[in-house]
């Protein structure tokens, strides 16, 4: 548990931080944003989209989402066998658009090869993506500050890329990120080393959580950075597991009242656990966003 002292500090910090965003951007501070899509990251359907992706798709816009965020994709099996063309025209059919995807970087942050990097920028453009996301680093990568110095140098080689292209890079957290090693944490100097013109946040509000930090704090000493947010809810009897959208103990009310001081422009359902049927679940966690967080 946190010291006392620590935690009135850091209350106090945040307060100032926030008030001081107030002056700033007055009217922003606590405004949610009323015209974003409710998007859904399809990992969330990882046990049925490799088996049927126009059914899974109808099935995504029915429960009541926009827009999708993508995972998996590889040069020779593209997005669960439909090439970038084919993807987009399902999609279309389905009302829906991708604006982002999870793209595998290990290799890139490793030897700084660039030809898996431009793939994925040429598949991203083709469906109409327009962010290229770091969805995870192997912990080989991420043992020392100097690993991550070294990492953070390669994102924003991997942003200028993508920048080149008309795309953005941005960087999606787990828990590992904010784990002190050596006085810091990998998510410290990315925050602090990364280029912002270059390299964007993907907030993962469930990992933040898990890790013991409060999203308002990273929100108000970094404003404008966590362009998109992954909204996925933790059990409250259960914080290993997630549940739906609004039935857990993540206050994502008070979280969204600070979307603009964020610079949210995407927000993508997840879920890795269901105790209910999936379609049912992500059709309830849609219907919550929509008119409870986003109205």
């Amino acid at each position: 548990m946190e010291n006392p002292k620590n935690q009135r500090r850091n209350f106090l910090k945040q307060a100032g931080l926030l008030s001081a965003l107030a002056v700033v951007r007055p009217g922003e501070l606590f405004a949610r944003p009323t015209d974003l899509k409710v998007g859904l990251q399809l990992y969330t359907l990882r046990d049925y989209i490799g088996k049927d992706v126009p059914g899974v798709l109808a099935k995504v816009a029915r429960a009541g989402y926009g827009e999708v965020e993508t995972y998996g994709y590889s040069p020779q099996t593209h997005f669960w066998g439909l090439a970038p063309k084919e993807f987009k025209a399902v999609l279309a059919a389905n009302g829906l658009t991708t604006s982002s995807g999870h793209y595998e970087m290990n290799g890139f942050v490793r030897d700084g090869n660039a030809d898996a990097l431009k793939a994925y920028l040429e598949a991203a453009a083709i469906c109409g993506q327009a962010y290229i996301v770091v969805p995870h680093l192997d912990e080989q990568l991420r043992k020392t500050p100097d690993d991550f110095k070294a990492i953070a140098d390669k994102l924003n080689k991997a942003g200028a890329l993508c920048k080149a292209e008309g795309l953005k890079l941005a960087y999606h957290n787990h828990d590992f990120e904010f784990k002190a090693i050596g006085g810091t944490s990998l998510y410290d100097v990315l925050l602090r080393e990364t280029t912002p013109a270059l390299v964007d946040f993907e907030l993962d509000l469930y990992w933040v959580v898990r890790a013991g930090k409060d999203p308002l704090q990273l929100i108000a000493a970094h404003p404008g950075r966590f362009t998109m947010w992954h909204v996925k809810d933790m059990d409250k009897a259960q914080p290993e597991h997630n549940t739906e959208i609004g039935a857990g103990s993540i206050n994502f009310k008070t979280i969204f009242q600070h979307a603009k001081t964020a610079g949210l422009t995407h927000v993508f359902m997840e879920q890795e656990y269901f105790a209910i049927d999936a379609y049912q679940s992500i059709t309830q966690s849609a219907a919550y966003i929509r008119n409870k967080l986003l109205s």
